[in-house]
């Protein structure tokens, strides 16, 4: 007869192995959802738009205005664009390599948002203008008084701060919060051993206590 934990576990591997799964699934959805946004939109400034234009969105704080970026998001940095490129693609790869591990939903959303957006400005840096890797990233965005930014900077903005919240807030990738979930650390099999030693002493106890009782009586 197999002991229930040889039963059970089979069971949890296969949950984590689905777990693992449908989490890989939904980042790369999301990673694919901002991308093929970013591009496409992207790919629609250029036909409809030329260099320098402004189109009034929302009188006094949206509007689409087209510019060709070499430096980070938001414009920060336009003299190393080849570093930018190379950071981009250290995080899509590191990304790509850690969500194997993740079993998180909410851990999944963030890094595909993340993963799609430096894949986005990345296609720019390498395929648009002037070439490779000094390519020019196209924003478009204006919100007043702040910057000119794209789709892809945003699902990299919107990805980080979640990721950050998720850390706050102590939650792991692996599903569980801030190792509390873990077995061995703070789990309920390190508290149920001491009740199962008090039981034994008890039944102990209690065989002690007869014993004596029945070497009283055969004294008599």
């Amino acid at each position: 007869m197999s002991s229930p934990a040889s039963g059970q576990r089979p069971r949890s591997t296969a949950a984590r192995t689905r777990g693992r799964g449908a989490a890989l699934i939904l980042a790369l959805l999301c990673a694919a959802a901002v991308y093929g946004l970013d591009q496409g939109t992207k790919a629609l400034v250029e036909r409809t738009m030329t260099l320098g234009q402004q189109i009034p969105v929302i009188d006094g704080l949206l509007q689409w205005h087209y510019i060709l970026n070499p430096g980070a998001a938001f414009s920060m940095g336009e003299g190393f664009t080849w570093v930018f490129t190379a950071i981009m693609a250290i995080v899509s790869i590191g990304i790509l390599i850690y969500l194997p591990r993740v079993r998180s939903l909410v851990w999944a959303v963030s890094l595909g948002l993340v993963l799609g957006g430096a894949a986005g400005n990345l296609t720019d840096r390498l395929l648009r203008w002037p070439g490779f890797p000094n390519g020019h990233v196209v924003d478009f965005i204006h919100v007043q008084g702040f910057a000119v930014f794209n789709v892809a900077d945003s699902g990299v903005v919107v990805g980080v701060i979640l990721t950050a919240a998720l850390i706050l807030f102590g939650r792991e990738p692996d599903g569980t919060r801030s190792g509390r979930d873990r077995p061995g650390i703070e789990g309920t099999g390190s508290a149920e051993a001491p009740r199962t030693g008090s039981a034994q002493n008890r039944v102990v106890d209690h065989d002690s206590s007869a014993g004596d009782a029945s070497s009283e009586g055969a004294a008599r």
